[in-house]
């Protein structure tokens, strides 16, 4: 069963676990390409207290290699049937670019949240589609492709500056196709065409993100960021990941897109108990 992206309050913080039915994601946790693993660790994220699930078929790390559409679509369509055998009443979201992944999903399964790292510049039927289908859609901040994105991180005025006018502009773009006001999410892009020091500067100053009056997703877990300032590895950075959830909760609510679900909840829940007494 796939519950309804209305079943998301987005005015409230939500956990979004990392389901990657990929071969090569940059955690190698994270990876599950077969059924029973894919619905294991669905219930498993659920079970632990995630709203969200996303789906994802295509590796975004940095120089991944390229995923032709139908196979895009084969690993897709198998984290969806393994939500639907899990049975577990999740909110799905589906990490593509694609418009094709978008309708062949939506045809086939429902509704759910489009998660895409381009905001609609890799495909031009993507915003359309997103609109016609009235889906909620995180649109990311990112420079070229996976491929090519951190050979751009040159930024006239700063990383912050530019990341909000970025989305000044796509967002009125978005709004004049379309996609309700309702259904727009922001995400800064951490790891995308930004350098670790640009990164921890988008942190710092999420502020002046919401500060545009739309929903925000953080995607931190795990990624450079961490493991390049500590000199370690992936698998080691589930501490920095919990310290810097708790930073992007400081400003207000945030869907959090995270690997290690059950800790993450208890990062969000203290975080609640400690705004309530102030």
């Amino acid at each position: 069963m796939m519950l309804s992206p209305a079943a998301v309050n987005l005015a409230d913080s939500h956990v979004m676990a990392i389901v990657n039915v990929t071969p090569d994601s940059f955690y190698g946790a994270s990876r599950r390409c077969e059924y029973e693993d894919v619905r294991a660790a669905v219930e498993d994220a659920v079970g632990a207290g995630a709203t969200i699930i996303d789906i994802g078929g295509y590796s975004s790390r940095p120089g991944a290699a390229e995923v032709d559409v139908e196979e895009e679509w084969r690993r897709v369509a198998l984290g969806l049937e393994a939500v639907r055998g899990a049975q577990c009443g999740a909110v799905v979201s589906i990490d593509t670019f694609r418009s094709d992944i978008v309708r062949r999903a939506y045809e086939g399964y429902g509704a759910f949240i489009v998660n895409d790292i381009s905001a609609g510049e890799l495909d031009d039927a993507m915003v359309a589609t997103v609109a016609e289908l009235s889906l909620p859609y995180v649109a990311m901040h990112m420079r070229g492709t996976p491929q090519t994105m951190q050979l751009s991180t040159e930024y006239d005025g700063g990383v912050v500056a530019a990341v909000v006018t970025y989305f000044q502009r796509r967002t009125r773009e978005l709004l004049d196709a379309g996609i309700l006001r309702e259904n727009i999410i922001l995400d800064p892009g951490f790891g995308f065409a930004k350098s670790v020091e640009q990164n921890y500067e988008l942190m710092r100053h999420l502020d002046r993100l919401r500060a545009l009056k739309f929903p925000i997703l953080v995607g931190v877990s795990r990624k450079s960021m961490i493991y390049k300032t500590l000199a370690t590895t992936p698998e080691m950075a589930l501490p920095g990941s919990l310290a810097l959830a708790w930073e992007a909760l400081g400003s207000g609510p945030a869907i959090l897109r995270v690997h290690d679900v059950a800790e993450t909840m208890q990062i969000l829940k203290v975080r609640n108990i400690y705004n309530s007494v102030l």
